[in-house]
């Protein structure tokens, strides 16, 4: 297969290429200046029209986002623009890749893999979700992801994957891990919330996972959770780390109104995989080792 992958300097998108690669014609794309092969600006149809019709993939895999959590309540048109009709711009090309407009090129419709976010849903039901049940989200972040999903699901209703997954953490780009090794270094002590509770998922895991749902289900078209298996809180996951990395650091537990963030996140968001579980990624802890 010839893949496209937007989002290519991100966490995923970098373990995509890398896992992809050595069996599929990989492109990675990315807004300028990130060092991807090629630019894309997904909030510019123009910029999405352009570089589809001249890489003309088999498979484009949409892991672009602004995934800033607390950004997206402040810029809410810019997260709109990216996690909303920038989806939705990516599906429309690949909609349109064989359409007269585009040259009529006369190839197989190219399939999307469009990755969201456990944060679609609003953490009440107090069990883990399955593709099946209601959305709710409670942000910006979560609202405009689920805006992307149902724009890419109109444009392409029988060629495309959502692949859900969540608390992404990975060896490329800036994540939670990262954020607490260096937090945990300078400071002798940090507070952590341990009331919200998910399941964290290494990127490099997930593109793996990815890989065996786009080489094996490519046929079936709709909603999937993938995460790592395994839940905890943002506290237990800081903990394991420090454990993992030997910092010393005095960790204290807090709530998520004490700690005041300015973006609303669901208590619970553990995905159930229910429509591909042959596909089983490891547990959490395995991608800190």
């Amino acid at each position: 297969m010839r893949i496209l992958v937007i989002g290519a300097a991100g966490q995923l998108g970098h373990d995509l290429l890398k896992t992809f690669s050595p069996d599929h014609e990989v492109v990675g794309a990315d807004i300028p200046g990130t060092g991807a092969s090629h630019d894309i600006d997904i909030t510019n149809p123009e910029s999405v029209n352009s570089l589809i019709v001249d890489i003309r993939p088999d498979l484009v895999i949409n892991s672009a986002a602004f995934t800033n959590v607390d950004g997206c309540e402040a810029q809410k048109e810019l997260c709109w623009s990216v996690n909303a009709d920038g989806a939705g711009n990516v599906a429309r090309a690949c909609a349109a890749l064989d359409a007269e407009e585009f040259g009529a090129i006369g190839k197989v419709p190219v399939i999307m893999i469009h990755i969201s976010t456990d944060y679609v849903f609003d953490g009440s039901k107090g069990e883990a979700y399955t593709e099946n049940d209601p959305d709710a989200p409670l942000g910006e972040y979560g609202r405009s992801k689920l805006a992307g999903e149902k724009q890419v699901s109109k444009a392409l209703p029988q060629r495309c994957m959502i692949v859900r997954t969540a608390w992404l953490f990975g060896d490329h780009g800036a994540n939670f891990v990262k954020t607490m090794l260096k937090l945990g270094r300078e400071r002798g002590s940090l507070k952590v919330v341990n009331d919200q509770t998910g399941s964290p998922t290494y990127a490099r895991h997930l593109a793996i996972a990815i890989k065996e749902l786009a080489e094996k289900r490519l046929d079936q078209p709709g909603v999937y959770h993938m995460t790592n298996s395994g839940q905890c809180t943002w506290y237990d996951f800081a903990a394991e780390i420090f454990t993992l990395s030997g910092v010393d650091n005095d960790l204290q537990p807090t709530t998520t109104a004490e700690f005041g963030a300015p973006a609303p996140r669901p208590a619970f968001s553990v995905l159930a995989n229910t429509r591909a579980p042959e596909i089983r990624l490891p547990h959490w802890r395995d991608g800190l080792i």
